[in-house]
């Protein structure tokens, strides 16, 4: 597809994940007049993570969690197109498309002169169905976490009319957080039958953390009758997980909370890829194998220096991100992003409770969730501009 207008150069934003909204922030303040920026989303709002669990335990409103997409596009000068990524060829720099929500008119074909991928973290429910029969089609998945939020109500309503078996497949942030706002939330609606599990996949619970973290956390689930399993889930039938020892559990509300999977599109893209399919990126989150592509967040892997991917390093993506994507748009020199060896972690235990850490050094209690209430506020309020 030829492009319009040679002296226009077209910067398509792949996905509105937390770098992202910092960069349409920062292009809302300057915007060269020759960048023509296009937004490609399903959504029109990003629902922050790191206030899920707090939206789960009945601490927020659903809008408390939410950055409206439309203000923020328009304040950057950018075009959305409500539509998901089906394919993309990194040689030909075109992404393919397919409409969302509804849109009409949605181009097939999107061609870029720069490309920046934030799409998040995502589930490959092909790849799921495969590993673990049943669960695309009968579990409550974390990702994209604008689904999850808007199918949680439903299992307060099914609450209500029977005992609920909640368990939680997967034993990271994610899967704590979640289980612990779910336990607490049903306990205070006076739903005491309410059961909960938690699934670690066959090892430790938080085993991203230091073991002390580990020690709080287990404390924890004892304190709150939460049954642990260590093994692995291989199934989901309507009623009952199977797990890995050959044993059901019996379940009407499955959560699946696992490690997220690299976009299936990006398979045969001509992007060098990690291991594990994402996006390999170099020291200035740009691709390894084509220079007009950048990536951020849990779509991309550090080929210099890999950390973990988790909300507090895609924030910290954004600005550095926002700087060389102008930098490259002016082909001026790109500068390193030096992500933090250790970052500040708050583990929410409920609203009301949580778990700070910071390398080696850990603490808990109700000062650390006022901690991370006022952090997730600030970076809502921080992007969420009021609609025109």
């Amino acid at each position: 597809m030829p492009m319009q207008n040679p002296g226009i150069k077209k910067l398509v934003l792949l996905g509105a994940g937390h770098a992202h909204v910092h960069v349409l922030s920062r292009l809302a303040q300057n915007r060269p007049a020759d960048l023509d920026v296009t937004v490609v989303t399903p959504y029109p709002f990003q629902t922050y993570s790191g206030m899920t669990p707090g939206l789960v335990a009945g601490r927020y409103e659903t809008a408390e969690c939410q950055i409206p997409l439309e203000p923020l596009v328009k304040a950057a000068g950018a075009k959305w197109v409500q539509a998901r990524c089906t394919g993309l060829d990194a040689n030909e720099q075109l992404v393919r498309l397919a409409a969302a929500g509804g849109a009409k008119q949605v181009p097939a074909e999107l061609p870029y002169h720069l490309l920046s991928i934030d799409t998040g973290a995502v589930i490959d429910r092909q790849r799921l169905e495969a590993e673990m029969p049943g669960a695309a089609a009968r579990a409550l998945i974390v990702r994209p976490i604008e689904a999850f939020a808007a199918l949680w109500p439903q299992v307060l309503g099914l609450a209500e009319k029977n005992p609920v078996s909640v368990a939680i497949i997967g034993a990271g942030a994610a899967g704590l957080e979640l289980l612990f706002a779910a336990e607490q939330r049903l306990r205070q609606a006076g739903h005491a039958s309410a059961r909960f599990t938690l699934i670690t996949g066959g090892g430790e619970v938080a085993t991203n953390y230091p073991k002390g973290v580990q020690a709080r956390v287990r404390r924890l689930l004892k304190r709150r009758n939460i049954t642990v399993l260590r093994e692995t889930c291989v199934g989901v039938s309507s009623d009952a997980l199977l797990l890995g020892s050959g044993a059901t559990l019996a379940c009407n509300v499955p959560i699946l909370a696992i490690g997220t999977h690299a976009p299936p599109w990006l398979q045969g893209s001509g992007l060098a890829l990690s291991a594990a399919g994402h996006v390999l990126v170099n020291a200035f989150q740009q691709s390894t194998s084509h220079a007009n592509v950048f990536a951020a967040g849990d779509v991309a892997t550090r080929a210099d220096s890999e950390h973990p991917k988790s909300g507090v390093y895609a924030v910290r993506a954004g600005p550095p991100l926002a700087r060389n994507l102008l930098a490259a748009h002016e082909t001026q020199a790109l500068k390193a992003h030096h992500p933090p060896k250790h970052t500040l972690n708050l583990l929410s235990c409920g609203a009301g409770h949580a778990i700070a850490s910071y390398g080696p050094l850990h603490l808990e209690g109700a000062w650390a969730w006022r901690w991370k209430d006022r952090i997730d506020r600030a970076f809502v309020a921080k992007y969420a501009l009021p609609a025109a």
